[in-house]
């Protein structure tokens, strides 16, 4: 994937945005193609491939942003769109401004083997199939099962009046099976996906008869599970599965523009313990492979290592451009868009919570009574408040220190600060979960990650007493 769009052309059209008086033009060029494919009880019921190009201007002035987006990424094209974005500007000084860029290297964070676009629709069906069919063999309980793939390839150049010219070429690829299993019980659900910034080799490291036999076996298992307790109780969170909580919890409260608005319940807190001694919480876009890694973000700038608490202390904030140029610091890597039809805007790229020193086994073996969470689902939070509700998909009971039956789906409900200062252990392990984020209507890739974690009491919403 190429996209021709000479310099020069991209340089005209930042001067012509900044004509009319504006105090900072960007320019972003974006290719992108995928492939959907969906499977449903082994017919395939829908294959989907798509091109999408097109460029987004911004053009602010003061606290007044422009924005206009086209399909046409022609000269005239470009030109048109730039006058657009940039009649907002009102009353500005006018002139000429000339905008000279300088071109950035940036280091692929992923090394593609097998570029998805060269692989066969049939042998990505047959993927599916395979799936279909391993599902099926884990247990005659298997009653439906749904499989989907997905690839993507993107490839972008964005440039600013600062004089940022810089480009990005990213692959994902992903896929998720999800089975029904029928019992005494009634119908359980099992879920799994594996997804990553990387080609279709993503097969050979992860094959699809362990995707397949691990949402299968999630489905079985809950069949026979007890209603979940109900009230505050100790958790025990597995690696990995618990990182969306903190995604949510506490990863969007830390993201700038909630914290200029004052709308986040971290916000002028800078510098005081928010979380317990045991938690280190970062936001890192380099981590190799992972769903929410990429070499630049959508305004330009590296995605970096940012360390957000630092052994329970608030230590910074999660920055896009624009917020950061008003503060006068540089750009954190934050600055995230859906596509060129988009503004970007702050956002977590991969979240998660680093090791600790503790065994999980003793974790386990250390509480009395609780519940141990293999999976969580989707929740939702309040940033302004902390608050929030996250289901459990898999979690089974912690009886006198051993991990013993499984427990129906149910809600966690708790408070982000709150949680975040009752970790009172945190494994030496570590895993990492693909995610979708959404916000203000917009959703990106994101990876969560934490190790194996004790809280030491989080409401459960169950139906049984606790």
């Amino acid at each position: 994937m190429t996209l021709s769009v000479d310099q020069d052309d991209i340089e005209q059209t930042l001067s012509l945005a900044l004509a009319g008086g504006g105090d900072f033009a960007e320019v972003f060029i974006e290719d992108r193609r995928s492939t959907g494919i969906s499977l449903d009880d082994g017919r395939v019921e829908e294959i989907t491939t798509g091109r999408d190009r097109g460029a987004g201007i911004r053009v602010v002035v003061g606290d007044t942003t422009g924005f206009a987006h086209t399909a046409d990424i022609s000269l005239a094209g470009l030109a048109a769109a730039a006058r657009a974005a940039a009649a907002v500007a009102k009353g500005g000084g006018g002139g000429v401004q000339t905008v000279a860029l300088e071109r950035r290297d940036s280091a692929p964070t992923s090394a593609i083997e097998i570029y998805p676009e060269s692989v066969t629709k049939a042998t990505k069906v047959a993927l599916l199939e395979r799936a279909d069919e391993i599902a099926r063999g884990s247990g005659s309980a298997i009653v439906q099962v749904s499989a989907g793939y997905g690839d993507s390839r993107r490839h972008f150049i964005v440039a600013n009046s600062d004089g940022v010219y810089a480009e990005d070429d990213q692959v994902r690829t992903r896929i998720f099976v999800m089975c029904v299993a029928n019992g005494d019980t009634g119908m359980q659900t099992g879920y799994e996906s594996v997804a990553h910034t990387i080609g279709y080799e993503l097969f050979d490291r992860m094959g699809i008869d362990e995707i397949a036999a691990k949402a299968a076996n999630r489905a079985i298992t809950k069949l026979s599970a007890r209603p979940a307790p109900s009230g505050i109780v100790p958790i025990v969170l597995k690696s990995g599965s618990g990182g969306i909580l903190f995604h949510e919890a506490c990863g969007h409260g830390l993201e700038a523009d909630h914290i200029v608005k004052d709308a986040s319940v971290y916000a002028h807190r800078v510098g005081e313990l928010v979380a317990s001694p045991l938690v280190t919480l970062v936001d890192d876009g380099t981590v190799t492979d992972e769903w929410g890694t990429s070499s630049i973000d959508d305004e330009g700038y590296p995605t970096q290592r940012n360390v957000l608490i630092k052994d329970g202390i608030l230590t910074d904030y999660m920055w896009d451009l624009l917020r950061a140029r008003k503060e006068g610091r540089p750009s954190s890597g934050n600055g995230r868009r859906q596509s060129y039809q988009h503004l970007p805007m702050v956002r977590m790229t991969n979240t998660y919570l680093l090791p600790g020193a503790d065994d999980p086994e003793e974790i386990i073996a250390q509480t009395e009574s609780g519940v141990y969470v293999a999976h969580l689902g989707g929740g939702q939070v309040n940033t302004a408040t902390g608050d929030f509700v996250f289901g459990m998909t898999e979690a089974y009971l912690i009886e006198n220190g051993e991990i013993t039956e499984p427990i129906r789906d149910a809600n966690l409900i708790g408070n982000g600060p709150d949680v975040l200062g009752k970790i009172d252990a945190v494994g030496d392990d570590f895993d990492m979960c693909p995610g979708t984020c959404g916000k203000d209507g917009q959703s990106v890739p994101v990876g969560c990650g934490q190790p194996t974690m004790r809280i030491s009491g989080v409401t459960v919403g169950g139906t049984a007493g606790a």
